[in-house]
């Protein structure tokens, strides 16, 4: 297959793209993870700091994100049609001896991870699905003020065995994406070789568990009775 420089601008913006979201999963977890409570006021105090930042700052890096989101997917559907129709002699002689299952399903795993994401912020961002639980209509005292009651709506969705099974159905697809997707940024930005590639690989899919076993304790230990609202 020959590479134009317009089929290389696509595979690299979408690898910048895939790996600025990384660092957002990265970041979103640390801050659900007050949940645990490390953060004193636990999440609803962590996300009372969030709000607490100027609108302009909110709005700009939500927007920024879809714009991400938006030419990760573009780029993405773009690639995946000219990595299975612009090599006609793959048909022939299929080599499947550094394909994973991960590798070869990156597309689905991105559609299932897409609708997630609208379910997520369906959920817990916009609070439509399950209103009765909404933060924004369950008021808590922190800190001599009213604030919403992230915990208690978070709790009450994870309650819930097929929200809970949701979620974690979901961060294994996002571990299956996350391990080729991290290692494929490196190979794209041609920062791997043949001796690096084994540890490359090794640290996508580290990366990639570590987001997993990080995102999918919340529900499961809630969904369990280990933590309460």
């Amino acid at each position: 297959m020959q590479f134009t420089s317009s089929s290389i601008g696509r595979k690299v913006l979408m690898a910048i793209t895939g790996q600025a979201m990384v660092l957002f999963a990265v970041v979103h977890l640390l801050g659900n993870s007050s949940i645990f409570g490390w953060l004193s006021g636990g999440i609803n105090a962590y996300a009372v700091h969030l709000h607490s930042l100027p609108l302009p700052v909110i709005v700009g890096f939500r927007l920024a994100l879809l714009v991400m989101v938006c030419v990760h997917i573009w780029f993405g559907i773009q690639v995946t049609i000219e990595n299975r129709g612009g090599r006609p002699q793959q048909y022939a002689v299929k080599s499947t001896q550094k394909a994973t299952f991960a590798s070869e399903n990156m597309i689905w795993t991105g559609v299932l991870l897409l609708a997630f994401i609208v379910y997520h912020l369906l959920h817990f961002t916009f609070q439509v699905l399950y209103p009765d639980t909404a933060a924004l209509k369950n008021l808590v005292p922190l800190h001599n003020e009213m604030v919403p009651n992230v915990l208690g709506m978070v709790a009450a969705g994870f309650k819930n065995f097929f929200v809970s099974f949701i979620y974690a159905g979901a961060m294994v697809v996002l571990f299956l994406h996350l391990s080729h997707g991290i290692q494929s940024f490196f190979q794209t930005m041609g920062w791997s070789n043949d001796r690096s590639q084994p540890l490359i690989i090794k640290f996508g899919s580290l990366v990639a568990l570590v987001l997993f076993l990080g995102y999918v304790t919340i529900p499961l230990t809630i969904f369990a009775g280990i933590l309460k609202g």
